[in-house]
């Protein structure tokens, strides 16, 4: 007689198979899979419903989920250099946020012209995203406008937009550049350069807006501020470059990030310059690795892992209440003193 007994394969296991399995109804299994509806379930039940599930090798099917319910459980977060150290803690930040309300993250790199800005965003719009946390945007940001066009929530981190239209969390930039300028005038230096950041982006702009203040309030005069082309070492380098070039006398510079002190790093090396000799460097971000450089950098930690929390938490408030007032959270930054700074030569 022919066998005609089939076995059935991973992930096709139901919720009642679950509640067979533990002893239970199958509404219990539901509230106990749903993170949001576990608390409801005692203890010792709830642990059971999830022994079940893993010993028959139960996978929620979260496509039918969202079609179910209307959400998908999924956030997108948009990144403008998924390579730059800075943004993993972020995303660190941003998850263990998610997960503890039962939420995924779907991450892309959204690099390139608007329009290829716009073809990410359309990819996360076709996955059903419940909202979105972009690190891309710029000062004036269409993305923005599009998701809000949308009706898509989104909450920016490590950037702001001109018009405080969505939540954000961004860091203090102007206490970052005070507490920067401040360390170097107390060394005893007068002569201060900026190398920022793309003005276009409202990091690299508060920051400028930043330095230009704190020099202000220390009465500096000689102060050049040379703009990169991105938050990037090699145009870091290239700023550096120009700013040597035209500006012989400065004795400290302030950049807008890490990676563009790198870049002048390289750039001091390049014209057989030496830091800190020759020229003090502060950056900005503290990330991984720079304690170790030669000399260490002396640059302002910011809260990047928390920064993404905060993002995250925004996000959620807004799902669950879309028409609540935008916020802006600011974290404070501090001053990491290493061996890139020390008091300029006597002329």
């Amino acid at each position: 007689m022919k066998n005609t007994t089939t076995t059935k394969k991973p992930g096709r296991i139901t919720i009642r198979e679950v509640a067979a399995h533990a002893s239970v109804n199958s509404s219990t299994v539901s509230r106990v899979l749903n993170p949001a509806t576990r608390y409801l379930i005692g203890d010792e039940v709830a642990l059971r419903v999830l022994a079940s599930a893993k010993t028959l090798g139960y996978r929620q099917n979260t496509v039918a989920s969202a079609l179910r319910g209307g959400k998908s459980k999924v956030i997108g977060v948009l990144l403008p250099d998924i390579e730059n150290p800075v943004f993993p803690p972020m995303v660190r930040g941003i998850e263990a946020q998610l997960a503890a309300e039962g939420f995924s993250v779907l991450i892309a790199n959204a690099v390139g012209t608007p329009k290829d800005q716009e073809r990410v965003l359309e990819q996360m719009f076709s996955r059903q995203v419940d909202g979105l946390v972009l690190a891309t945007a710029a000062r004036h940001d269409s993305l923005v406008r599009r998701c809000i066009l949308e009706g898509v929530p989104v909450v920016l981190v490590n950037r702001a937009e001109e018009g405080g239209h969505v939540p954000e969390v961004v860091n203090d930039d102007f206490l970052s550049m005070k507490l920067a300028v401040e360390h170097l005038v107390n060394l005893g230096h007068k002569r201060i350069a900026h190398i920022a950041g793309p003005a276009n982006l409202a990091t690299g702009f508060s920051r400028i807006q930043g330095f230009q203040v704190a020099t202000q309030q220390h009465r500096l005069s000689d102060t050049p501020i040379v703009e990169s082309t991105e938050f990037g070492r090699e145009a870091g380098r290239a700023a550096c470059l120009q700013l040597l070039k035209q500006n012989k006398k400065v004795t400290a510079i302030v950049a807008a990030n890490d990676l563009i002190a790198l870049g002048c790093y390289d750039a001091l090396a390049d014209q057989g310059l030496h830091c800190p000799n020759d020229i003090s460097i502060v950056g900005h971000n503290d990330m991984p690795l720079v304690d170790m450089l030669n000399p260490p950098l002396t640059t302002v930690r910011i809260q990047h892992r928390e920064m993404g929390r905060q993002a995250a938490r925004l996000l959620l408030e807004r799902i669950s209440s879309p028409n609540a007032a935008p916020v802006r959270i600011t974290l404070p930054p501090e001053l990491m003193v290493r061996l890139s700074t020390a008091a300029p030569k006597k002329a």
